[in-house]
């Protein structure tokens, strides 16, 4: 449990000095605006609620796809297949750039404790 604390708190510490750089916080704002056009997508094409439109939205551009909500229609379908295409990436420059955060964070504290 401390353990967990502990990498918790590491990550908020790496998030605030993440977003405090423009180029960071633009990837977040690409990021949440892919994953609200899909959300919206999938609730209008679909029919599903919000939170399963968005469960959707994140299980895909993670790439878990875990198969429980499927598109059904074909236009979903080609939807679904541009939108993983594109919000994979942008997904991917979100977590490396935070990635590329927590690395030289880790190393200015090495560097300070030495």
């Amino acid at each position: 449990m401390v353990m967990t604390l502990v990498a918790l708190g590491r990550l908020f510490r790496v998030l605030g000095r993440a977003l405090a750089d423009p180029a960071t916080r633009g990837l977040l704002a690409v990021a949440g605006v892919t994953l609200a056009v899909g959300t919206l997508f999938y609730a209008l094409n679909e029919g599903w609620s919000a939170i399963d439109a968005l469960y959707f939205s994140v299980v895909t551009l993670t790439t878990i796809g875990f198969g429980d909500l499927v598109p059904t229609s074909g236009v979903t379908k080609v939807f679904t297949i541009v939108y993983s295409l594109l919000g994979i990436g942008i997904i991917a420059s979100f977590v490396a750039s935070l990635a590329v955060f927590a690395r030289n964070h880790g190393a200015m504290h090495r560097d300070e404790s030495a």
